[in-house]
């Protein structure tokens, strides 16, 4: 079986990064040329981190189109090679997706290891996926992303006489040379056959995994309860958010995607009703296409939600572009059209002035905002506010307003009511309940309260 290398950074390896801004017209106008390539930079030297590199140091250039051959051009690569010498660092990382030919070509011409932005997501995710699907997942992109980048290094990995002229393999020509034949080219091929193999077995195995959690899934739904999905650029505070929200204790960290496999913790609103939050992976720009096939697990959760909270790091200078990237990755898992909550978060971060100016409608909303909602996950400061929010927001089961007669026999019924919706009022008479009650629609029917239902109670509500 072919191993995968699981970690293509290794902790305090020494490391150069080199970015790449473009003269065209920028994606965002407000950037001038070559800013957008910058601010890649800045986000590649932290993920960079949470691979565990030492940066020692970063090599920017700006260009009107790539080179097809080495992406930068030889004498940029005179000087990358240079400035590596330099800081003996025998890894180079860039932040733009190298081709096979171009990652090949830099590391002839800088006689260093080359990883580009790609494998070195891929490195993150291997260190911080801890379910068996994440890691089988994991696998399955590395596989993938590694298949086309198979080639042979030296003679140990070519075939040195082969099949030349006319001749077949015992035939004339320099078929016919006895001991030139190299084994390389059957070497690369029982390579490649072994990770196509390897990643067939993985395939099968994440799609008993996704039976197994579709099973999971339905069993939830047999309690009908509404789905939140918690979605955000990386670094967002999320996980923070999670946990001031469901009161978990999901592992909280500034570096990227310290968190990977999706968390569902049981959350109760204002209204009394519990609905199902989930904590996602982190967007980024240009995240592989192989990752956003791959992690499904996270995904799915997305795909299922009733309400989408957006999550922004609204102390970030540059958060309406990071929203935008969040927001094409919503359009590509097809449900940018989903009922979606926009939050601001980290405004604790923020002045008093930059406060007002948020405040005073300056937020830069996008389609299907109502408005977005202030809180800093941090310090609790906007939490109660989200949480009526989201309440209002859910689309899914709603509340009705119901008064009832309940025989006392029914105690199950009852206990229903107080622990999933909220009773407004009640007391006995005789050997019955009476109580007014908000209850959401989806309980008033499993509870088949319209049996119960006394004088002023809509019964079009239930049925």
């Amino acid at each position: 079986m072919t191993k995968t290398p699981q970690h293509n950074v290794s902790n305090a390896e020494r490391a150069l990064l080199v970015g790449v801004g473009w003269k065209r017209a920028p994606r965002f106008p407000g950037m001038p040329a070559g800013e957008q390539g910058r601010v890649s930079l800045a986000e590649l030297v932290e993920l960079a981190k949470s691979a565990g590199a030492e940066i020692v140091s970063t090599v920017f250039q700006v260009r009107d189109s790539a080179d097809s051959a080495t992406l930068v051009g030889r004498g940029k690569l005179d000087e990358i090679r240079a400035e590596a010498n330099a800081h003996q660092a025998p890894l180079i990382i860039f932040d733009s997706n190298l081709s096979p030919v171009q990652q090949r070509n830099i590391e002839e011409l800088t006689e260093r290891r080359v990883i580009d932005r790609t494998q070195l997501i891929l490195d993150i995710f291997a260190r911080h996926a801890r379910s068996r699907e994440g890691q089988l997942q994991v696998e399955l992109a590395q596989l993938n992303y590694m298949l086309p980048r198979l080639t042979g290094k030296g003679t140990a990995m070519s075939r040195l006489g082969g099949k030349s002229g006319g001749g077949g393999a015992g035939g004339a020509g320099g078929a016919g040379r006895i001991g030139v034949r190299g084994p390389g080219e059957k070497k690369l091929e029982t390579d490649r056959r072994r990770i196509r193999d390897r990643v067939g077995k993985i395939q099968n195995g994440i799609a008993d995994l996704r039976k197994q959690r579709a099973l999971r899934r339905e069993a939830r739904n047999a309690v009908p309860l509404g789905t939140i999905a918690l979605v955000g650029y990386t670094n967002a505070g999320k996980s923070t958010l999670f946990n001031a929200l469901s009161q978990a204790e999901v592992l909280v960290s500034a570096r990227m995607f310290a968190t990977l496999d999706p968390t569902i913790r049981a959350v109760r609103l204002p209204s009394n009703r519990r609905v199902l939050v989930s904590d996602t992976v982190g967007f980024i720009r240009d995240l592989p296409k192989s990752l956003l096939t791959a992690f499904r697990a996270t995904l799915e959760e997305v795909q299922e939600a009733a309400l989408i909270l957006h999550v922004s790091d609204i102390s970030n200078a540059h958060h309406d572009e990071l929203d935008e990237e969040v927001h094409k990755i919503l359009e590509e898992l097809g449900v940018a059209d989903r009922p979606i909550l926009r939050v601001l978060n980290k405004v604790d971060r923020l002045t008093a002035e930059e406060r007002e100016s948020l405040q005073a409608g300056g937020t830069g909303k996008m389609k299907h905002d109502e408005g977005p909602v202030l809180v800093s996950a941090l310090t609790g400061e906007g939490i109660d506010e989200l949480l009526r929010r989201i309440d209002v927001a859910l689309p899914t089961d709603p509340l009705v307003s119901l008064s009832l007669r309940l025989p006392l026999s029914q105690g199950r019924t009852l206990a229903l009511i107080h622990a999933l919706g909220r009773v407004l009022r009640s007391e006995v008479e005789d050997e019955d309940m009476l109580l007014d009650a908000e209850v959401p629609v989806s309980i008033a029917r499993r509870l088949r309260l319209n049996e119960y239902v006394v004088e002023g109670t809509s019964k079009l509500a239930l049925t």
